[in-house]
């Protein structure tokens, strides 16, 4: 019986943060380039049940006892969330009118898997990835993110705009005051790789492939426009379907556990006293 509450409460846990991954894909359902994030569950170890006996032989000397084993099937001791894995598909397309707005446009790539990135530097100076193209221009005249991180140029450097007056090219190039410079992206041969970090960052994780310059790839087709953003890929309806049922889920092994309860109490209460 007690196994029986750690397999209710494994499900009550698992399903409360598959509810937080659906909750915060609805609160980002507006975050230019968010990718949704897909739980995946997965139950942990099951066990072998046998049944130990033992069987009589008769002999001259009144008779031998042999231990037998009884094979009774396995049973599952619960479930848990495993990770969140963003999927990753391209956002629908909307026009802002922002000079600092840009939107990376997928065409053809030479891997199913692969995806590509804009190059952004985070507070610590690290290279990130983000498909978040809602930038702006600080007071020093440079190009970041809403967070204040630097957007990359193709040589790995802030990219200095002086001013919001600025023309992106469709192959990502930047014409600022007469001059040219290639906004840094990156691709991944597999974007199921790719670990969210947090203020719209990701970074290759521990058996992800690395990222490389998308320009680098032959095959890598790709479209960089301006005045656009790349909406996130949430979809309400569907999310709030998922909520729905994990919640129904929920109830059930909350209401499995109860049951247990009251066996329980029964046990201890109502049997205890015949002794």
């Amino acid at each position: 019986m007690l196994r029986g509450f750690n397999t209710a409460a494994s499900g009550m846990i698992a399903n409360q943060r598959m509810q937080e991954t659906l909750s915060n894909n609805i609160a980002n359902s507006n975050t230019p380039g968010y990718k949704a994030d897909q739980g995946t569950m997965r139950a942990f170890p099951e066990l072998l049940l046998q049944q130990m006996g033992g069987e009589t032989i008769p002999t001259s000397s009144g008779g031998l006892t042999l231990p037998t084993q009884k094979e009774l099937g396995s049973l599952n001791t619960g479930v848990y969330m495993q990770e969140a894995v963003p999927e990753f598909s391209q956002g629908d397309v909307r026009e802002t009118g922002n000079t600092t707005d840009l939107a990376l446009l997928h065409g053809d790539v030479p891997d199913e898997e692969g995806f590509l990135f804009f190059n952004v530097q985070n507070q610590d100076g690290d290279v990130r990835q983000t498909r978040n193209g809602n930038f702006t221009v600080d007071g020093e005249g440079f190009l970041t993110t809403n967070q204040g991180y630097y957007v990359l140029d193709d040589a790995g450097e802030p990219i200095q705009t002086d001013g919001m007056e600025f023309t992106v090219q469709d192959n990502g190039t930047l014409e600022i005051d007469g001059e040219e410079t290639e906004l840094g992206l990156s691709y991944t041969a597999n974007a199921n790789g790719m670990v969210k970090e947090g203020d719209d960052l990701y970074t290759v994780g521990e058996d992800g492939e690395p990222v490389v310059n998308a320009r680098d790839i032959d095959g890598v087709d790709f479209t960089v426009q301006q005045n656009v953003l790349e909406g996130s890929n949430v979809d309400p309806a569907r999310m709030m379907t998922e909520m729905m049922n994990t919640y129904r889920n929920f109830e059930m092994n909350q209401r499995a556990l109860k049951a247990y309860d009251q066996s329980m109490q029964k046990t201890v209460n109502d049997v205890g006293k015949l002794g």
